[in-house]
């Protein structure tokens, strides 16, 4: 399972003042990003796979806080698990952008590691705004064939769901995922993803040829739907990738 946003997407929004509750996680560090979002149980940091038993490790740590050799194994995760998927779609595949991407300062990872301090898994997250709303954007989840089908790639999302529950005025959560990866459709799907209103929609061209998009953008809104906690005027547009 491997999805992602896909580069120009759609454009980002976010807050100016320090008021937003947005630009309020983006501030804290990841202890306390842990302690006010995530707010997990304890063992949180531990999983066990439910058939061959083997332990991994979870930490949740800043572009900055990677380490080399862990930011090459991510990279190194998505061109194997979804390089296919960029080459043939109108994005591309581009590793030096790609990379970029991986290193914007308000992302967090929660890093999955095998017993050696190998990374096989991951996913990462950033509170921002699409469409002029607040919410989660999951940018990455993906996970070494050994761990496809585990129940990890749920037990991470439960993760985004529970911050995305806890950062005030929070909507949704929003991912992006190519259309030739039925299976993470049937994925999000049987988690409570649905189609978000600004998915892009097929175009017919002069002639009548109809241009099918290779993404589609799914969405999970979060309990309140994000009624709680807005402040006038917190919205401010800037262009993302």
């Amino acid at each position: 399972m491997a999805e992602e946003q896909p580069a120009k997407v759609a454009g980002k929004a976010r807050k100016s003042s320090k008021t937003s509750p947005i630009a309020t996680a983006n501030d804290k560090t990841d202890e306390e990003f842990i302690r006010d979002y995530l707010k997990p149980s304890q063992g949180w940091t531990l999983w066990t796979h439910p058939l061959t038993k083997q332990s991994y490790s979870l930490e949740l740590l800043s572009p900055h806080s990677l380490s080399k050799d862990d930011f090459k194994a991510c990279f190194d995760i998505i061109e194997s698990t979804s390089g296919e998927d960029y080459k043939s779609a109108s994005v591309g595949w581009h590793p030096a952008m790609k990379k970029k991407e991986m290193k914007s300062p308000d992302l967090r990872y929660i890093l999955v590691k095998d017993e050696s301090g190998t990374v096989q898994g991951f996913t990462s997250l950033m509170p921002t705004f699409e469409n002029h709303e607040p919410v989660l954007y999951c940018y990455e989840v993906h996970l070494l064939p050994d761990l496809q089908g585990s129940g990890l790639g749920k037990h991470l999302m439960n993760f985004l769901i529970t911050i995305a529950e806890n950062i005030p005025s929070t909507k949704k959560v929003m991912l992006t995922c190519f259309i030739s990866n039925p299976n993470g459709l049937r994925f999000y799907e049987r988690i409570g993803f649905t189609k978000d209103d600004f998915s892009p929609r097929d175009r017919v061209l002069r002639g009548g040829k109809v241009v099918r998009p290779d993404y589609v953008i799914l969405s999970r809104e979060t309990a309140r739907g994000g009624s709680e906690g807005l402040v006038d005027g917190e919205l401010e547009r800037e262009d993302g990738n």
